[in-house]
């Protein structure tokens, strides 16, 4: 069974991401794209894939959380 398609679609997630006006919308966006990238890494048994994509989804949420946080602080800019 051929699951490139998961592959497909965290690409067409993360570069979506980019369309979002909010900035944590577009973390939370990228956040999720990373965590396909790493059940695709998983699938075919890349490490790099996994590793790479785990750091990039642990610092999507931990800068949305600190966005968020801002935001109550700062309120809307």
């Amino acid at each position: 069974m051929r699951l490139d398609w998961i592959g497909w679609i965290a690409t067409a997630v993360f570069a979506s991401s980019y369309l979002f006006k909010q900035p944590l919308a577009l973390r939370r966006v990228q956040a999720g794209a990373a965590l396909l990238w790493v059940i695709y890494g998983l699938i075919i048994h890349a490490l790099p894939v996994v590793v790479a994509n785990l750091v990039v989804a642990g610092m999507a949420a931990y800068s949305s959380r600190s966005w968020r946080g801002r935001q109550g602080i700062l309120g809307d800019r």
